[in-house]
């Protein structure tokens, strides 16, 4: 509805891309996946590309009791590079106050965001294009997340502490037990997902001394595989 971004906000579809250079998430793999499963959504090239970003800070100085602020902020991925990052179009949609961290029950507090978004995703909203002079039916989608490993936990529900911590390898890491400290340490346990021929699998000094990695990535699941995965547990 704004004169000044009413056009920008086709620009992921119209520019053209280099191939092999990214320079805007829409040259990424995960937003082309996205416009093949969901043709219809990406046929509008009007429709919202979203992401969301939460962290926790204490706003208050660090001599006095803790305290835990949860800012939850959206960016619009439409907007060509040098605008979707600008403080004015990255939208405060809630604050998450307490004296300790939400933890796990973030979803508590993010669940009226949530059911916005589903209604725009789902059903989406009658507003104006000023650019076009005429009302359309606008969507919007939820593309991805971004977070420290620790918000990222909280976010997902995902454990991000002992052996099953990284959420790629999963059951197939290589972490093991540090003896004093009786901890999980993912030192050094990362080389298989390397190319092939990577220098870094046959360093014998800087990493561990007198190993050669040798094993390649474990496939990872889709997003279907997941699914099927985690409702075996119910809940």
């Amino acid at each position: 509805m704004s004169p000044r971004t009413a056009e920008q906000m086709t620009w992921h579809q119209s520019y053209h891309a280099v191939d092999g250079v990214m320079v805007h998430p829409s040259d990424g793999e995960a937003w082309k996946h996205f416009n093949s499963v969901h043709p219809h959504f990406s046929a509008e090239s009007r429709n919202v590309h979203l992401g969301l970003c939460t962290d926790g800070f204490n706003p208050f100085e660090s001599f006095v009791a803790p305290y835990s602020c949860w800012p939850v902020i959206m960016t619009v991925y439409n907007l060509p590079p040098g605008m979707c990052m600008r403080p004015e179009f990255m939208f405060l949609s809630m604050v998450i106050p307490d004296p300790s961290s939400p933890g796990r029950n973030i979803d508590v507090c993010l669940r009226p965001l949530i059911d916005e978004l589903t209604q725009l995703w789902s059903s989406g909203s009658l507003t104006y294009d000023i650019s076009r002079k005429h009302n359309f039916v606008i969507k919007a989608a939820l593309m991805w997340t971004i977070n420290d490993f620790p918000a990222y936990g909280m976010v997902s529900c995902w454990s991000t502490h002992g052996k099953l911590a990284c959420p790629y390898c999963m059951e197939n890491n290589k972490a093991f037990t540090l003896t004093n400290g009786g901890k999980a340490s993912f030192f050094d346990c990362h080389h298989h997902l390397l190319p092939p021929n990577h220098k870094y699998r046959k360093n014998k000094n800087d990493f561990f001394i007198g190993r050669v990695e040798k094993d390649v990535a474990s496939r990872r699941l889709s997003g279907e595989e997941l699914f099927d995965v985690v409702s075996k547990y119910g809940g």
